[in-house]
């Protein structure tokens, strides 16, 4: 949509050609950079060029089109503006562990703050699924299984984002995803019929929504799934019964990008693409986020086969939203301003508070954690997380300028003299064809403890073959890092490609074993609950995670975070949730039916004690408990 000339920023002819072919509202990642994009550091915009670039469309559109609308930039921002130089936050597994509405908030406002000092307007996030299956490709990106944690944490990041209050200068149109059930597909499989019914939508999958909407969401975006045989993006149910009538929401749907395709090319309940575009507008969806779907509705107003007052009203939606973050009177942004206040040591410092809180300890035998700051202590970091900083970023992330990102290898040196610091990577996360299984057990002999960053991935690159939609193709004959993120699937949970191997290694040379997850699923723990001296899950925890890691290790910070998704024992006990209905699950003829760590869980460097107990009723529905808490250790 636009095109770089030096430090300069103009609309491109194909963005000219669309605004003349057919008259569009609303731009979708234009600030994206990543391998589907295929906007780099190099190609790509800088946080000054990108206001420049969102000021040159806007005024374009302004000048250059019958009513001088200003157009909407919608920008991916789950845990951070998915854009070229801005602050990367924990994914929202990592946020989520930290039960922290109050960190959420702040981590909203910061990423707003940054969206629209770039031009943005609308943020797609919070993602609001409940994930109860972790073979899904995409639990990294939600705040865990818990409709009660889900919908306090999305919430306070729709306050942060601006609570609904367009009139705000840091405003933005959030954007709740993904509506509904879309993270229990069948088999684990991005985009498939979820098998629910409707006293458990209600009662779960549907109360995080609301409670982000009272908060002041203004949008909502379908998902590609089905349920009950009917296509999400076609339920007028769920969007106009349900959102309209019942819950009163004012602001608009939007669909996922090509779900309206869906309804006719993968759910096959329509016969041709402009019979999907009529059921989707009908059904109550505002926008089309592909922009193909809905260039048939004209025609379908002109042979009387859809009242224009249905798009009348969808329009209407997103034009009050301009209007209320006022983009008729103050269009553009300042460059200047952007290239300051973007990714700030205020936000950076943020994002790596964040990432403390997140960290969670499910091991700590003979309390060998925190480690030693000794002037004779040496050091082993291995395994593939260690030094790489891509994985420890998860989806939805632009690429980083070098330093940005700080690895454990960093967070570790930091700490301790680099002579007291070994690394070896050991092997990749999928790839077998470079091992360093003996190198690594010579460094492990040098030292006096290991610590193993292993886990997964869901880092893109240039390896790897997107669909349209930006979902990852997992292709069997290229072996990236990647086995986590949009279109990642699994069918099992286990460590892949020489991890186990590396592992075994390092353990059999009888060196005190740190074992840190960082990964975007809650992979198989088995291995490392037994044999490993600590173990630590650090989800995706974002540029300051390999900072904040070295901080929980060596006692700077007290781990505090807790599941916010249970880790299972095996794919064969899934789904694996805390609030199963009952009757209560029986064992197994080959193991407990108890997952290996339950949601909440997670320890501590010290101890406490819990007394005085006071449950007060207030009125059918609600309880106030209280109790007090007393630290207990050393």
């Amino acid at each position: 949509m636009y095109e770089r000339q030096g430090e300069e920023v103009v609309p491109s002819p194909k963005f000219k050609q669309l605004i003349a072919e057919r008259p569009i509202g609303m731009l979708w990642a234009t600030y994206r950079a990543d391998p589907w994009t295929k906007k780099t550091l190099a190609n790509g915009l800088n946080p000054a060029l990108a206001a420049k670039a969102g000021n040159a469309l806007q005024r374009y559109m302004l000048e250059h089109t019958r009513l001088g609308i200003p157009i909407f930039l919608a920008e991916e921002a789950p845990h951070g503006h998915m854009a070229i130089g801005t602050t990367v936050f924990p994914t929202g597994i990592g946020m989520a562990a930290s039960w922290s509405p109050e960190l959420l908030k702040e981590a909203g406002e910061a990423i707003g703050k940054e969206m629209r000092l770039q031009g943005g307007h609308i943020s797609y996030g919070p993602v609001l699924d409940l994930a109860r299956d972790p073979r899904w490709s995409r639990v990294e990106e939600t705040f865990g299984e818990d409709p009660v944690l889900t919908g306090v944490l999305g919430a306070a990041m729709v306050e942060g984002l601006g609570g609904g209050d367009l009139s705000q200068a840091y405003s933005t149109v959030a954007t709740l995803k993904h509506f509904l059930a879309y993270a229990v597909p069948e088999g684990g499989q991005n985009g498939n019929q979820a098998m629910v019914g409707m006293r458990e939508l209600h009662e779960n999958f549907l109360p995080p929504f609301r409670k982000a909407i009272e908060a002041g969401a203004l949008s909502v975006m379908t998902s590609y799934n089905s349920i009950d045989g009917i296509p999400c993006t076609a339920n007028s149910y769920l969007l106009d019964q349900l959102l309209r009538n019942e819950w009163k929401f004012r602001g608009f749907t939007v669909s996922d990008l090509y779900s309206i395709e869906g309804i006719h090319e993968n759910h096959a309940v329509a016969s041709s693409l402009e019979d999907a575009s009529l059921q989707a507008v009908t059904a109550g969806v505002d926008v089309d986020l592909g922009g193909d779907a809905y260039t048939h509705l004209i025609r379908a107003i002109r042979e009387d086969r859809l009242q224009e007052a249905v798009v009348d009203t969808a329009v209407c939606r997103v034009l009050r939203m301009k209007f209320a973050m006022g983009l008729f009177e103050h269009p553009y942004t300042v460059p200047e301003v952007a290239a300051k206040e973007v990714r700030s040591r205020e936000h950076i410092a943020l994002a790596r508070r964040l990432a403390q809180a997140s960290i969670t300890l499910l091991k700590n035998e003979g309390g060998l954690l925190p480690l030693s700051k000794s002037p004779t202590q040496r050091i082993a970091v291995i395994g593939p997380n260690a030094d790489n900083c891509y994985n420890l970023l998860g989806d939805y992330t632009a690429p980083q300028a070098a330093g940005n990102v700080k690895t454990v290898w960093d967070g570790v040196r930091s700490k301790l003299p680099a002579s007291q610091v070994e690394y070896v990577k050991g092997c990749a996360i999928r790839d077998t064809t470079a091992m360093e299984i003996e190198k690594a057990v010579a460094a492990a002999r040098r030292s006096d403890v290991v610590i193993a960053v292993v886990g997964g991935s869901s880092a893109r690159d240039f390896k790897t073959q997107y669909k349209e939609t930006g979902a990852a193709i997992a292709d069997k004959g290229i072996l990236s890092d990647m086995e986590s993120g949009e279109g990642f699937d699994r069918a099992t949970l286990s460590l892949l490609g020489g991890q186990q191997t590396l592992l075994e290694a390092v353990k059999a040379t009888g060196k005190p074993l740190v074992v840190v997850y960082v990964e975007g699923r809650p992979l198989d723990k088995n291995w490392a609950a037994e044999q490993a001296d600590a173990l630590l899950t650090a989800y995706y925890p974002g540029q300051e995670g390999g900072n904040a890691i070295a901080d929980v290790l060596f006692g700077d910070y007290n781990p505090a975070g807790r599941l916010p998704v249970s880790v299972p024992r095996s794919v064969g006990q899934l789904p694996v949730y805390y609030n199963k209905k009952a009757p209560p699950c029986h064992d197994y003829v080959e193991m407990s039916a108890t997952p290996l760590y339950a949601f909440g869980y997670g320890l501590s460097y010290t101890e406490f004690a819990y007394s005085e107990l006071r449950i007060e009723k207030q009125n059918a529905h609600t309880f106030t408990v209280s109790f007090c808490v007393q630290n207990t250790g050393t």
